[in-house]
């Protein structure tokens, strides 16, 4: 690691609704020294003129299946564990070359793909894992045909990774124990029925109150929380009347719900660049017919979505939620969202409020002393124009991690 000094361009600072001119940012190893309006002085740091280009912190993205390989998630069942997390390695880099310097993922990933990141073997962003996600039987994790009772062994099908089977609440409490034990950032479980499930009604209502209570127990006695798949305002009332910290799509809410929310100071990550993608493409690569019905329902609701819990206050987040080949639509979501969001908010969706959600609040999300250094030097500004977000990362002249460059068109490779 090396010390860094940004100078001149424009500073994104995600709590003001303008850039501003004039700010320096030193960068010692792996944090953020110091931001002023001054000039800073130092010895040995590298001086980086930015020219006419926007400094900002690394984006964060709280809902994404690193290791769900296949938009239709029944050919997982065919896939080796080892070329799952190879597979994965390819996903999480191509989502840091975007710019997401952090990832939330919402199941699949395990402790071992996130310590193949940390021990350097796989380059990408840092992860937040839920491990395994704790589904009823015949809920929205439970993927067996319906011929089929065994579960899909956990030592060599990908489709495993998915969730677990847990009912009643020993069962649960168990399972939620077992994904802390084995290294999970936070706990996930399904409360409605889902878009890629085959056989459960959307609108059905998954897990007992005191199911749900039980896990969000025990993740609270670990000192962490429970986020939730949920769709239809009954279930998203019920998860969060229940402890539930973070409501995941939420696409049916109404404004009572929506109020509950706000009240409860619980979060809801939208997702809808996953239901555009899979209205566009998922047939290509296998969507089923009921999946995608199921999908046109969430779909024509998720801008309404977004409406309600903005007008009740309600934190929203920032996730995707793409499957397997649908990711190249990552950037998409900023787009979706400028509809009925200004970009200043869209931004802080994906920086500020999504670190309040992986609990690094002044640690991630912004430049700020004492925060990591994980920024991005961005060609344009993302106030005015959110397309500089692209999948193929071709506006960010400089991305940083943890105070290394994984890109640095600047001054050569960093």
């Amino acid at each position: 690691m090396g010390s860094y000094l940004f100078t001149g361009g424009r500073f994104l600072d995600p709590r003001r609704d303008e850039l501003i001119d004039g700010i320096e940012v030193l960068v010692e190893d792996n944090l953020v020294k110091e931001v002023s309006e001054r000039p800073i002085t130092t010895s040995s740091a590298h001086r980086i003129d930015i020219g006419a280009r926007t400094l900002m912190p690394g984006l964060i993205d709280a809902h994404i299946h690193l290791c769900l390989t296949e938009v239709n998630l029944q050919l997982l069942a065919d896939v080796p564990l080892t070329l799952l997390a190879a597979k994965a390695s390819v996903a999480m880099r191509a989502m840091l070359e975007r710019g997401f310097t952090t990832l939330r993922d919402t199941g699949g990933a395990d402790w071992g793909v996130k310590a193949a990141v940390e021990q350097g073997l796989f380059v990408g962003p840092r992860l937040f894992i839920a491990g395994q996600p704790l589904s009823q039987t015949g809920g929205h994790g439970d993927f067996r045909k319906r011929t089929q009772t065994q579960t899909f062994c956990a030592c060599c099908s990908g489709l495993s990774w998915v969730s677990r089977v847990a009912d009643g609440v020993p069962d649960v409490i168990k399972a939620a124990r077992d994904e802390l034990r084995k290294g999970a950032d936070h706990i996930k479980i399904m409360v409605s029925g889902g878009v890629a499930s085959q056989f459960d009604p959307l609108e059905s209502l998954q897990y007992r109150v005191d199911e749900i209570e039980a896990a969000v127990e025990e993740a609270t006695r670990w000192g962490t929380y429970v986020c939730a798949h949920a769709y239809s305002a009954e279930a998203i009332a019920r998860a969060v009347r229940a402890g539930v910290r973070t409501i995941e799509h939420g696409n049916l809410i109404d404004a009572p719900t929506a109020a509950l929310m706000a009240e409860r100071d619980a979060f809801l990550v939208p997702t809808l660049v996953a239901y555009d993608a899979l209205r566009r493409r998922g047939p290509d690569y296998g969507l089923s017919a009921y999946s995608l019905a199921k999908n046109e329902v969430v779909l024509e609701s998720g801008l309404r979505s977004l409406e309600i819990c903005r007008e009740a206050g309600v934190k929203i987040g920032f996730g995707s939620d793409l499957l397997g080949q649908l990711q190249t639509d990552h950037c998409a979501e900023f787009g979706l969202r400028a509809g009925v969001m200004s970009p200043q908010e869209v931004i802080r969706s994906a920086t500020l409020v999504n670190a309040e959600i992986v609990r690094r609040a002044g640690k991630l999300g912004e430049l700020v002393p004492g925060a990591f250094a994980d920024l991005l030097v961005v060609d344009g500004d993302p106030y005015r124009d959110l397309g500089v977000f692209r999948s193929d990362g071709g506006r960010l002249e400089a991305i940083m991690l943890d105070g290394e460059f994984v890109r640095n068109r600047l001054w050569g490779s960093g």
